[in-house]
């Protein structure tokens, strides 16, 4: 090595920063808690205020949702991932600590907003004085409620002309039991009673009930991968205290590691000395893959094994697509990039697939298709890659009744993720598919035309509360499968944008499920299968012979397209032969001439028939399984 001084390009780890000495801050003086909202209400807004007031960020008017770091989240103007703060805050000559989670607010996330919610011991809720109590307020309101947390009503946005926030006040004391008097009236944007939010948060919310005598307990409830230092695990701290130098152990994976760096996020990174029970902050162990910092996992100090706190349930992919590189050349680059991307995002589950048409490639499960759209999209900002998505499909499961399969199985219930692995009806006692329980907030003039909607897609009405004068709130219960595609995008055209949309798991219940194969002159096409409820069967495989009608080009023979259950031909569509007009030298003369002619020409595009095969390019595939934005 050269003498002299070595200078660090890596960035962070070897930077000196202040450290700050957390023990100034006792047990109670500290607030750990969350906003949350349905999508566009205001959270990050109101979390930018929050920020500003405590002097965590200077005051400028670039101040746009500061928390939002995703460059996904910057262009739609939605919180993807749940981020925290902490913030330093004086009140009545004590200074509190303040630890502050912005979740997201769309549905497909909800899974982030729990993991959030076990952190915290209070929440903010914070509803739209213009919109009202919309579908995921109510969905949000009752995951806080169950985790038995403080709930502080903030009414947001009352700087707009058509506010009406007495009619919002309303809602929320029938729907919540929250009495009027509890609600702060805000304005996030212009900062109108910010202050106000804070205060009530000091008085309102419980300090965190644990001791730092206590051995070290620590969830895991987030953690970001970082190309310099590895893994860095957020982490709330339920007992003791942990510091640079301290040996911890996984109770998920059992393994040991040495504590390099621990901190606050006040967005950014700052190193503390220690951090003590009651506190939320990060950690940074020479974690190498984002797999070893389990999400929901408890770590404790090695020699003083601890119960390990309730994890969070695993993320529950809902919908599955397959995913393919335009070009089999990028498929190890593809392949890293989502190596990479998984790393930031566990709730997506990952297995590889390859099919015959468009190569090898992975069938990927997402929480929802908001969540897809942003996978792919991050895919492509973040590591410039282009993908072929295929149409999304959901897990079905089949409950088999054939001795051989249970023992091939290994199990008499086996999910199906793709159409190839559906077993025979003669081999299955039932099949089963997924349910959703459906919440619909909307206006009552819309009422209508969205039941109408609801019973098109084979949903079950549960439930019908007038909010009041105005909206109402259905329930439903959906086959999942009916609402992956295109319900949402339905159900705002229907309602002028208004009524709003949030669903949870229901389980599975029992359905007439078929297997349809699309033939193209007599052979099967195997990406082109498709698991569909029978009822829905004649209409599918005609769209989809029409479908392919158009995509495939024409042939010097004839194409018979045909949609077939078993053996049963329940759709066709025929792609007509290029021919040459072979009469064209006739000009008078016998008929018979002409007869023979055509007969001859037949007869050899019925042998060209038997012996041609027809290729389905890849661009029609690429039309057909792709999600069909134009249906």
């Amino acid at each position: 090595l050269p003498a002299g001084p070595v200078t660090c390009v890596r960035p962070y780890s070897c930077r000196d920063k202040e450290k700050i000495d957390m023990s100034t801050y006792s047990i109670e003086s500290i607030r750990n808690f969350s906003i949350i909202a349905h999508v566009d209400h205001g959270k990050s807004t109101l979390a930018d205020r929050l920020l500003e007031i405590t002097g965590t960020i200077a005051k400028t008017d670039r101040n746009k949702q500061v928390l939002d770091k995703l460059q996904v989240e910057r262009e739609r103007g939605i919180t993807v991932k749940a981020q925290s703060a902490s913030l330093f805050y004086s009140h009545e000559g004590v200074k509190y600590l303040l630890n502050l989670i912005d979740t997201p607010g769309h549905v497909d996330f909800s899974y982030e907003v729990s993991r959030s919610l076990s952190a915290c011991q209070g929440v903010i809720l914070v509803v739209d004085a213009n919109e009202g109590i919309q579908a995921q307020t109510v969905a949000n309101f009752y995951l806080a409620f169950e985790a038995q947390l403080a709930i502080i009503p903030v009414i947001n946005k009352i700087d707009l002309k058509n506010a009406d926030p007495e009619r919002v006040e309303k809602q929320i004391e029938k729907l919540f039991d929250i009495p009027v008097d509890e609600c702060i009236r805000i304005s996030a944007k212009q900062g109108t009673n910010v202050e106000k939010v804070l205060q009530k948060v000091i008085e309102k919310i419980p300090p965190p009930q644990f001791n730092t005598t206590d051995p070290l307990k620590a969830l895991v409830f987030d953690s970001t991968f970082d190309h310099y230092r590895g893994v860095i695990a957020n982490i709330a701290l339920f007992g003791g205290e942990i510091q640079k130098g301290h040996k911890i152990v996984s109770t998920h994976t059992k393994k040991r590691y040495e504590v390099n760096e621990v901190g606050i996020l006040t967005p950014n990174e700052q190193p503390t000395h220690k951090l003590y029970a009651g506190q939320v902050g990060y950690l940074i162990a020479g974690m190498k893959e984002v797999t070893e910092a389990q999400i929901g996992d408890t770590l404790f100090m090695h020699k003083q094994p601890v119960e390990p706190l309730p994890g969070f349930k695993s993320a529950k992919p809902m919908v599955f697509a397959g995913m393919y590189p335009l070009d089999q050349s990028e498929y190890n680059n593809l392949k890293s990039a989502l190596e990479r991307l998984t790393l930031n995002d566990s709730s997506v589950s990952v297995h590889r697939d390859s099919s015959p048409a468009l190569g090898a490639g992975w069938r990927l499960g997402f929480l929802g298709l908001l969540h897809m759209e942003v996978f792919n999209q991050r895919l492509e900002q973040e590591y410039n890659m282009s993908v072929i998505l295929t149409s999304p499909t959901v897990p079905y499961k089949a409950i088999l009744s054939s001795a051989k399969l249970i023992k091939e199985y290994g199990k008499k219930e086996i999910t199906i993720i793709s159409p190839a692995q559906f077993p025979d009806k003669l081999s299955v006692s039932e099949y089963l598919e997924p349910t959703v329980l459906g919440t619909v907030v909307t206006p009552q003039q819309y009422i209508g035309k969205i039941i109408a909607l609801c019973q098109d897609r084979r949903a079950v009405q549960k439930d019908m509360l007038y909010i009041d004068e105005h909206r109402v709130m259905l329930k439903y219960l959906f086959p999942l499968n009916e609402i992956v595609v295109d319900f949402y995008d339905a159900l705002k055209s229907l309602s002028s944008g208004y009524a709003s949309f949030d669903y949870e798991d229901a389980g599975y219940q029992a359905a007439d499920l078929i297997k349809m194969d699309i033939l193209l002159n007599g052979n099967p096409v195997e990406e082109l299968a498709t698991i569909i409820p029978n009822d829905k069967a004649y209409a599918t495989g005609k769209f989809l012979c029409e479908r392919l009608k158009d995509a495939i080009p024409r042939q010097l023979f004839e194409i018979a397209i045909q949609a077939a259950i078993g053996k049963k031909i329940i759709a066709r569509e025929t792609l007509k032969a290029y021919r040459k007009n072979v009469v064209a030298k006739c000009y008078g003369g016998d008929i018979t001439r002409r007869m023979k002619l055509l007969k001859r020409q037949a007869e050899g595009k019925k042998l060209m028939r038997k012996i041609g095969n027809v290729e389905v390019p890849k661009d029609a595939f690429i039309h057909v399984l792709k999600r069909q934005s134009d249906k």
